[in-house]
């Protein structure tokens, strides 16, 4: 049976931003989420505790693009907390913003003790254990840098067809999720705000057209293999002094306001292993509002039989606000509903 919260047993939540794109923390009022690991919490947040993604990201509490993050207990004995990711469509591996958002507020909320200049916030996802590392300075928290998880080109260069017959190529690339990474150029389309909805339509064209024709695999565990989004960008994949902009479109078409942690991740892979990058150059990554991230490759590794990196990056997160929300026994359309 479906349980929602009441007045009395609310869910309460502190809304933070990373470069404009949305992070509700869950901070009470959520039931206990049983699991070994990381990846059975998962499981079992989709298969019984659904409703209340819906109730938290679909209006009338959210909107189409709200993102979400539930903290719970961790597996792995170094992590000082560990967090599913939530959407509009189901349950992410990973995510880069939020990664940036959770570790001021591991410091600021007291689940991590604050140390200056800086402090490590060792953050469990579902891909793995990434390190956040909080600027700390006279007691406020600012900008934060993690260090992803093995990030690798799955592949390169793919030529592919969409549905009307159009033709493109691409990489496919793993940032502790999987997305496809294309120049927009090929379409005529800039990285626009004005050209969102295009870029959108297109995102999603592309994804068809990639589960259509590949067949992801991730060594370390089969939950991993999935497509997670599109990423469009500007064509500058070589290392320079001008930032390269990009859009992701992630989830059910899902428009992501910063530049996104693990899609910056996945391209600083794909570049550096056509040889576009080195480790130690940091670039700039913009979004399609002009929001941005410092990327660089952090080391180099490997992720089964893939040559990998670990890369760096760093943004600002910042608080918007709090609230606690319940549902009242009559209100069906209050348990939550997305139009479009």
């Amino acid at each position: 049976m479906r349980s929602y919260p009441h007045q009395s047993t609310s869910i309460e939540v502190i809304d933070m931003h990373t470069g404009g794109e949305p992070l509700r923390i869950i901070t009470s009022g959520y039931p206990d989420i049983p699991g070994a690991d990381i990846l059975a919490k998962r499981r079992y947040a989709k298969d019984h505790l659904d409703h209340l993604r819906r109730f938290l990201m679909f209006e009338p509490r959210g909107h189409f693009d709200m993102y979400g993050a539930i903290l719970v207990e961790p597996s792995l004995p170094d992590a000082d907390l560990a967090v599913l990711f939530i959407h509009n469509e189901g349950y992410s591996t990973m995510c880069g913003h939020a990664i940036l958002a959770l570790g001021r507020y591991a410091i600021d909320y007291g689940l991590v003790k604050a140390v200056a200049p800086i402090t490590t916030v060792n953050i469990e996802c579902p891909c793995g254990l990434v390190r956040a590392e909080v600027e700390v300075h006279e007691d406020k928290t600012g900008k934060v840098r993690f260090s992803s998880v093995p990030s690798f080109m799955f592949a390169s260069d793919l030529s592919l067809q969409l549905a009307d017959g159009t033709n493109f190529k691409t990489d496919i690339g793993y940032g502790g999720a999987f997305y496809a990474i294309l120049d927009a150029g090929q379409f005529d389309v800039a990285i626009t705000p004005e050209n969102a909805r295009q870029l959108t339509r297109l995102a999603e064209a592309i994804c068809q057209a990639v589960n259509d024709s590949v067949t992801l695999a991730h060594p370390d565990h089969d939950d991993l293999a999935f497509l997670y989004g599109a990423i469009l960008t500007d064509g500058l994949d070589a290392y320079g002094e001008s930032p390269t902009r990009n859009i992701c479109v992630f989830a059910k078409n899902q428009v992501d306001r910063s530049p996104t942690g693990s899609g910056v991740s996945a391209r600083l892979a794909i570049q550096h292993a056509k040889g576009l990058i080195t480790p130690g150059q940091v670039r700039l990554f913009e979004s399609v509002i002009g929001s941005s991230f410092e990327g660089s490759v952090e080391a180099i590794t490997r992720c089964g039989p893939h040559p990998a990196i670990v890369a760096s990056v760093k943004g600002k997160a910042h608080y918007s606000g709090k609230a606690c929300f319940w549902l009242e026994d009559d209100d069906k359309i209050g348990r939550g509903f997305i139009v479009g």
